[in-house]
């Protein structure tokens, strides 16, 4: 039988699902259910299902993140969305990203079932095996890299690690890792130097601010490590270049 998670912060409608929709009728099994994403998050990664119905529009959750790493991570789990948020691009994105269905709340039986129906049969279609360059290539991993690679862009000058742009992303920091390796060549710390050093070539241009004020400025807490990092990706130091550009 197929496993299915049920997710939304009404429980009103967690129960309704739960209980009206006829799941020995599909060869499925409601496994556990969940009211809020972070909890929804908790129980998909420790259940494993087949199949969620989740609301998207829950406070501290964002949807399309949400879908873009359970996609990456369980290639083959079939997601359904329920929500009211009557936006197409949206809707139009979620679907991009993997989802099934995309159902406005408040939805018929009937439609929950439709999409309940469409889900089991492309399970069984599915080739259970799937290689991992598949899903770093797929429309949800270059979405995770992109949100990775933003959220880097505007927190460079802060204390970054990779486990907590991984938390911002919703993923694993073994996925974000791949995903990064594969998609831009390069690892999180040389993406993160890059983007540091990127910025620090702009405030070199201006000659009231000294290396080691740059240096902090753009978040090495070592001026000799950033030194040493400026020669490394530009060939030059950090004073030559900005000899270069004044």
């Amino acid at each position: 039988m197929y496993s299915v998670v049920i997710i939304d912060d009404e429980p009103i409608i967690v129960e309704g699902i739960s209980k009206l929709v006829p799941w020995e009728k599909y060869d499925c099994r409601v496994a556990a259910c969940a009211y809020s994403g972070k909890e929804g998050l908790e129980v998909i990664r420790k259940a494993q299902p087949d199949i969620i119905y989740s609301d998207i529009a829950m406070p501290g959750l964002d949807g399309l993140k949400m879908i873009a790493a359970l996609k990456v991570e369980f290639p083959d789990m079939q997601i359904s969305i329920l929500t009211g948020y009557r936006d197409f691009d949206y809707c139009q994105e979620a679907i991009r990203l993997g989802v099934t269905r995309f159902l406005l709340k408040p939805s018929k039986l009937e439609e929950i079932e439709e999409a309940l129906s469409v889900m089991v049969a492309n399970l069984k279609k599915k080739n259970i095996v799937h290689e991992d360059e598949e899903q770093e290539d797929s429309p949800a991993g270059s979405f995770i890299v992109k949100n990775a690679l933003q959220y880097m862009e505007e927190h460079y000058e802060e204390k970054l690690s990779l486990n907590k742009v991984a938390e911002k992303t919703y993923v694993s920091q073994w996925h974000l890792s791949k995903l990064l390796n594969k998609q831009e060549g390069k690892n999180f710390s040389e993406l993160l130097n890059q983007i540091r050093i990127d910025h620090a070539k702009e405030l070199l241009r201006e000659p009231s601010y000294r290396i080691v004020d740059i240096s902090e400025m753009v978040g090495f807490t070592d001026v000799a490590h950033f030194s040493r990092v400026f020669k490394k990706l530009e060939g030059i130091s950090a004073n030559e270049y900005r000899n270069t550009k004044l």
